[in-house]
């Protein structure tokens, strides 16, 4: 990493759903989701806010063990497990600027309404506090921090539309959101043929930044965050 910048990680582990059972009857839980704090001297930005009450407190006490000022909180896409918790750390740390792409703006918007009522409550019923959506445009020339710029990065569809990660090009570092999955299962329910022939076209992408740490949204917790990540993606998906 940059002298100036650091980064930590969080990992939120899943949560029961209240509808479903696994094939031998046992219950099934959300993936695990990382939550990435970049620091500077003073200032930090968080990628990734969980989406329960209780995740959220954990990520909120985790950012104020750092002692750091929450200047920037980055949604890397739309699904509500990766932004839902940033109304509570809003409230917690006041002054703090919600980010998203406008095209991740507008699949927020979906989740907080129809995806909310179609999965969320029905999944994890009365686990989710008020979402609404509080991301406003980030610049297409990113943010700072320390004079460090942390550069969104629009890559298309992955495991939804209007995925992004979030660059850093001075510590090698990306914050991959979903379009990478490091020793878990992929999401796949919103990909088709088409789907998988972007997700692919944005894993291309993706590795063209020729990262040295690429942080994957949904994460085993024991795995490094390498960027073999992104080809053990592709062959997932090319093997699912």
């Amino acid at each position: 990493m940059s002298s100036q910048l650091s980064y930590a990680t969080f990992i939120s582990q899943g949560v029961q759903r209240a509808t479903g059972t696994l094939p031998n009857g046992e219950p099934i839980f959300s993936s695990p989701i990382t939550s990435t704090l970049i620091s500077g001297t003073e200032d930090a930005l968080l990628v990734d806010p969980p989406f329960t009450l209780e995740q959220t407190a954990r990520v909120g006490d985790w950012i104020a063990k750092s002692g750091k000022r929450l200047r920037y909180i980055y949604a890397t896409h739309g699904h509500g497990d990766h932004w839902f918790g940033s109304v509570q750390l809003a409230q917690r740390f006041p002054g703090v600027t919600v980010l998203a792409t406008p095209g991740t703006i507008a699949v927020m918007k979906l989740n907080a309404t129809v995806g909310r009522e179609k999965i969320f409550d029905r999944d994890f019923p009365n686990l989710i506090g008020e979402t609404p959506v509080l991301a406003q445009p980030i610049p297409e020339t990113g943010v700072t921090l320390d004079g460090v710029p942390l550069l969104p990065v629009e890559l298309g569809h992955t495991d939804t539309d209007e995925s992004t990660v979030l660059h850093v090009p001075s510590s090698g570092l990306v914050v991959a959101g979903d379009v990478v999955y490091n020793g878990v299962h992929s999401y796949l329910a919103e990909t088709g043929k088409d789907g998988l022939d972007r997700w692919l076209a944005a894993l291309d992408q993706l590795k063209a930044l020729r990262a040295d740490v690429v942080i994957a949204g949904h994460k085993n917790h024991a795995l490094a965050d390498d960027p073999r990540t992104i080809d053990e993606t592709r062959r997932y998906l090319l093997e699912r």
